[in-house]
């Protein structure tokens, strides 16, 4: 139990949880006729296993840099509870399956769509880390993967209404991966990884950066309204959590501290569920 324990630490549970639950709003949405447990369950599935295959690579591809840092040290690789070969290959076993499970069991398309998330992250965002800030920007794209799979998965193409959830979680993730990266910019830059808080320490461009992406988003997240995706009450609840979301980041730019950062990830942490949930409660398709 203690081994497989270890190398489920290599998937990141959480960060796939959360990869799994915005494939689901896009299925959702890309869905029309009758419900069908299977092609669900495919996409899903095959989802969560693109996603571990890809965390545990990542975990491959920056051992080195996790064992300079406090968060990660304890990892399976840094530690040295798995070598690097298991996690290699582990990885790699597991990117397969996703990529067989999404293929046979959905469409060619949601399948292309992981392989094409999986080489961005680890080829272009992975990289990037070491190199410049804005390696952020270019993990944001991969990042906004999932809800374009799912929507592919069920309705095996895309359309402005996949595209306008991807938009959502695009501009998301900026405040929540700026936050974490000020609540842990030391750590970061022991391991030499160039995110914005340690090129300009003093958070002034960081805090610029929560507010502009937060502001974004605000009018992003009400275009499932004005496109006929969904009814007034998640208007309603959008615009309320959007500016619960500003707030925050207002705040973290008037005291830039661990605690303000802190808060801006316990808002994007909410935020999203939240917004999800919505979704599904006032659809208007249904």
């Amino acid at each position: 139990m203690s081994v497989v324990k270890t190398y489920l630490e290599l998937t990141k549970p959480r960060v796939t949880w959360l990869i799994v639950m915005s494939a689901a709003i896009g299925y959702f949405f890309g869905h029309s006729g009758p419900w069908l447990i299977w092609p669900i369950i495919h996409t899903l599935f095959g989802t969560a296993l693109m996603a571990s295959g890809t965390a545990a690579l990542n975990q491959w591809y920056e051992r080195e840099a996790d064992r300079h840092m406090r968060r990660t040290q304890m990892r399976p690789l840094p530690s040295g509870r798995l070598q690097p070969a298991q996690g290699l290959w582990f990885g790699i076993g597991l990117a397969v399956l996703g990529t067989l499970e999404l293929g046979f069991g959905a469409n060619w398309l949601a399948s292309g769509l992981c392989i094409a998330t999986l080489v961005l992250y680890l080829f272009a965002y992975t990289p990037l880390k070491q190199k410049t800030w804005w390696s952020t920007t270019v993990g944001a794209f991969p990042g906004a993967m999932p809800p374009l799979i799912g929507f592919a998965g069920a309705a095996n193409k895309l359309t402005p209404e996949a595209l306008v959830l991807a938009a959502i979680l695009f501009l998301w993730q900026f405040p929540h991966f700026y936050a974490i990266a000020w609540m842990y910019r030391e750590d970061y830059s022991r391991a030499g990884i160039r995110m914005l808080p340690v090129v300009e320490p003093d958070g002034a461009s960081t805090a610029r950066q929560i507010i502009l992406y937060s502001l974004l988003l605000i009018p992003v997240s009400l275009l499932p309204k004005w496109m006929g995706m969904t009814g007034s009450i998640y208007m309603i609840g959008a615009l309320a959590l959007g500016l619960y979301f500003l707030y925050s980041g207002v705040r973290v730019s008037l005291d830039r501290s661990k605690l303000r950062a802190r808060k801006v990830l316990l808002s994007s942490v909410v935020y999203l569920p939240v917004l999800y949930a919505l979704m599904v409660l006032d659809p208007v398709r249904l």
